[in-house]
């Protein structure tokens, strides 16, 4: 039986190895594909996994980590979705990072002496810049910043399965849904400086609906997150799209970022969009022009 992640990896592998042949393009530099090699494609025996060539453009966790390493361990292991999360990792999170799980555990003391840890650090970054930790401004913002950054990062410690509840319904119908102008705000894991913009998610349904609002909630845990935007784009996609399977899913973000117009190349008003188009969205132009034509009235 294969796994919730070997399933989604698979199938994105699929879905773009049909893309590409709509393209023209073959990535194995082979002959093309046939009938036969794409059923071998689905087939997930343990001797056809193990024989399968890499694929070049789907990474493992998704594409939104490297592979395993001490930076960024791989957490998708088996008992995935045994909680009833909607993404495969087993406390629900979504794609966490190294010390992910240790926060969503830590017990009240362990929390203290993180927070100790913190105003340290951040006594110590005053004391560098060429400030005093000590005068009567900068007192107390050590503990200050502290408690800002937990809550800036408070998606690391939000389930998904709690954020999503039991707001998926059974519906008749197949069009398109559409929540747009959704403010989001996360900090740039580069220079933890905060990005701000707005993103539209659209998705087609497949019998299941999702709570209007949950898309918000979503698009909020995973943006309260040290992030980047390509990253943060895909991880709203594949989130709904692992909630309800619906026939598709396009994710887009307009955001600013500090860390472009207040230092570095200092260029205020420059506006980065990102999109990721899963299912019908990627492969029917069609669906995919009705949805840009929709955010941007």
């Amino acid at each position: 039986m294969p796994t919730h992640s070997e399933l989604l990896s698979n199938g994105l592998r699929q879905l773009q190895l049909e893309q590409s042949q709509a393209n023209g393009v073959n990535h194995d530099d082979g002959p093309p594909r046939t009938e036969s090699d794409l059923a071998q494609d689905t087939d997930h025996s343990p001797t056809t996994l193990a024989l399968r060539p890499p694929w070049p453009h789907v990474h493992e966790g998704y594409g939104f980590r490297t592979p395993s390493g001490s930076s960024t361990p791989q957490t998708l292991i088996s008992q995935a979705g045994e909680r009833g999360s909607p993404l495969p990792d087993p406390n629900g999170l979504g794609w966490p990072a190294k010390s992910t799980i240790s926060r969503l555990h830590a017990t009240p003391a362990e929390r203290a002496t993180r927070e100790k840890r913190m105003i340290g650090a951040v006594r110590t970054i005053l004391e560098c810049i060429g400030e005093d930790p000590d005068r009567e401004g900068l007192l107390r913002t050590p503990e200050r910043y502290a408690n800002a950054v937990m809550w800036m990062t408070r998606g690391y410690e939000e389930r998904l399965v709690d954020v999503i509840n039991d707001a998926v319904f059974t519906e008749d119908h197949d069009e398109m849904v559409l929540v747009r102008e959704i403010d989001i705000s996360s900090l740039c894991e580069h220079h933890l400086v905060p990005f701000t913009g707005k993103v539209a998610i659209g998705y087609i349904p497949n019998q299941l609906v999702l709570g209007i609002s949950k898309l918000a909630r979503i698009a909020e845990t995973f943006s309260r997150r040290l992030q980047v935007q390509e990253r943060l784009t895909k991880q709203i996609a594949i989130a709904v799209q692992e909630a309800i399977k619906p026939r598709g899913v396009a994710v887009v973000m307009e955001a600013t970022h500090m860390c472009m117009t207040m230092r570095g190349v200092q260029k205020p008003g420059s506006i980065t969009v990102t999109s990721c188009m899963l299912g019908c969205f990627r492969t029917q132009q069609k669906t995919r022009e009705e949805f840009l034509t929709l955010i941007k009235k």
